[in-house]
């Protein structure tokens, strides 16, 4: 049978970097992205924080070509206790949201946009990993290396760092700190990849591992996703409090076929 679209699944495993604890496992990250043929794109994602107190979500992400949002769903437990479940729809001119949280109950949310967004943060790795679209890599690459940028254009569905809020649309203070370093040749678990490096929020933190989770401090944070135009994270680390290290451990790529 024919199938119109491309498949690619992953898993990313969670581990710790904090002393005493380096490579323990915290968690896990399941995805499968399908790529239409006008080049669309879905996440859908289940990702689990064993820490406590625990996190699941569950995240589909859709994107047009141009890699701006079209339309999310976030569904999240903390602690084993449901937080929210909330849909998101995006146009030129529109943000909304409907939902119903433990918090607040059943809200319904409607913010005037002045362009079409860059980008829409659910906390998934992945979906991390497709944030870098914000960088224009063709300009950044014909500068001098890193080249670093700032990006108010998007929103997000918490503003907790492990996305244990929410969810609904919310917006940082300050534009979000986003850095190109460069193109490099990695081997993670699941293979050895050409890769390009990013790193989010690079002087938010002074790195002495106070614990901080508020908005606007939030450590720095390098990834590295596929230079194949997927945009696959591959391997994601954080410093400051959180030290943690998040690497594909599977990954597997069907072609469309006729």
């Amino acid at each position: 049978m024919p199938i119109p679209h491309r498949r690619i699944r992953g898993k990313l495993l969670y581990t710790s970097d904090h002393a005493g604890r380096e490579g323990t496992e915290r968690g896990r990250e399941y995805f499968t992205l399908s790529v239409a043929a006008d080049g669309r794109r879905t996440l859908r994602a289940c990702t689990e924080i064993d820490d406590a107190p625990n996190v699941l979500r569950d995240v589909t992400l859709s994107l047009r070509s141009d890699w701006t949002p079209e339309d999310a769903f976030v569904r999240l437990s903390v602690g084993d206790r449901f937080m929210g479940s909330s849909w998101f729809r995006f146009t030129e001119t529109l943000a909304e949201c409907e939902g119903y949280t433990a918090a607040e109950g059943r809200i319904s949310q409607r913010w005037p946009l002045a362009r079409r967004l860059q980008g829409f943060g659910t906390h998934p790795i992945q979906a991390d990993a497709w944030l870098t679209s914000m960088v224009d890599l063709r300009a950044a690459e014909a500068g001098a290396l890193p080249f670093r940028g700032e990006y108010d254009n998007l929103l997000m569905c918490s503003l907790d760092h492990r996305g244990a809020s929410g969810p609904m649309l919310m917006r940082f203070e300050k534009p979000v700190k986003l850095a190109f370093i460069g193109r490099e040749r990695l081997s993670v678990r699941a293979g050895t990849f050409d890769a390009l490096h990013y790193r989010f929020a690079e002087t938010t933190d002074d790195g002495s591992g106070e614990t901080r989770n508020e908005p606007g401090r939030h450590p720095p944070y390098d990834l590295w996703c596929t230079a194949d135009g997927d945009r696959v994270c591959l391997l994601a680390m954080v410093k400051g409090y959180m030290m943690t290290r998040y690497e594909l451990v599977e990954y597997e790529c069907l072609e469309a076929r006729d």
